[in-house]
């Protein structure tokens, strides 16, 4: 089978898209070994997660995403900022989208930038000092540390995502240092993917959050802005905060087509078996 695709990444976070609207890829065409094999930065055309652009019966599409294992995942952030380019790119959407995900309902807008509303959050755990878990569409470990940039990351990660508390389900781990309220610096690790990856749309939001809470800022019914640096680039976050409710909740950020082309699926798993 021939697949026609497009690598596209935000800030560094990788995916290969596939434009289902039309019928002729659908989920379950792809087992977990082709998903994996296809993200296979080796034998195959390398990413953190393959996206399925697929009909939705009430809104402009659904998102259907699988993480680089092969396994179906629950909301990318970056994903959904890239399926937004991609369908637009297609000429499916205008410059305002609807669109369906795992964890339900997003909206998007495509500028010079890609902005995507997340879900709303009120499910933040402090775990100590300095460390928060919360669900973001998906889950998420935050800890604020001084030394992010040295840090071993996978060394450090595992200590947490696979924990006797996180093992089960699996958690985001991200490690963040704060330059000033309104900066901050981070590093993820991602379940799924079992490695650091260049940035986490998902993470970046976890972040943001924790760190609104960590400062001590309890301000409600405020526009609240966060610039985050990851590995690979800025991404802003900008949500309204009342008492433990975090709402319109925006991601905003790149999302770049790298290279499309034709991949013959059985021709590839067949010279890798």
């Amino acid at each position: 089978m021939q697949i026609n695709f497009t690598k596209y990444h935000g800030t560094g976070n990788d995916f290969i898209m596939l434009d289902g609207l039309n019928g002729e890829y659908s989920p379950d065409m792809f087992s977990q070994e082709i998903i994996s094999q296809l993200c296979h930065r080796h034998f195959g055309i390398g990413a953190d997660g393959l996206i399925i652009l697929a009909p939705h019966h009430k809104y402009n599409f659904e998102m259907i995403y699988y993480n680089s294992d092969g396994r179906r995942a629950t909301m990318c952030g970056n994903g959904g900022r890239c399926i937004l380019h991609f369908a637009h790119a297609f000429g499916h959407v205008g410059n305002e989208v609807e669109f369906w995900a795992a964890d339900g309902y997003h909206a998007g807008k495509i500028t010079d930038q890609v902005s995507l509303k997340m879900a709303d959050v009120s499910n933040v755990i402090k775990l100590g000092d300095a460390e928060y878990s919360l669900d973001t569409g998906s889950p998420h470990y935050v800890a604020f540390r001084d030394d992010v940039d040295t840090l071993d990351i996978v060394y450090q990660a595992h200590k947490v995502r696979y924990s006797n508390k996180f093992k089960e389900v699996g958690i985001n781990v991200n490690f963040v240092a704060r330059a000033n309220k309104e900066q901050l610096t981070m590093r993820t690790y991602e379940r799924g993917v079992e490695d650091e990856t260049f940035s986490c749309g998902t993470g970046v939001v976890a972040t943001a959050i924790a760190h609104n809470i960590h400062s001590g800022n309890d301000a409600e019914h405020s526009q609240i802005s966060t610039q985050i640096t990851t590995k690979g680039g800025i991404l802003h976050v900008k949500f309204k905060r009342e008492k433990d409710s975090f709402t319109d909740i925006w991601l905003t950020g790149p999302a770049k087509s790298v290279f499309s082309g034709i991949l013959d699926i059985k021709a590839d798993i067949d010279s890798i078996a």
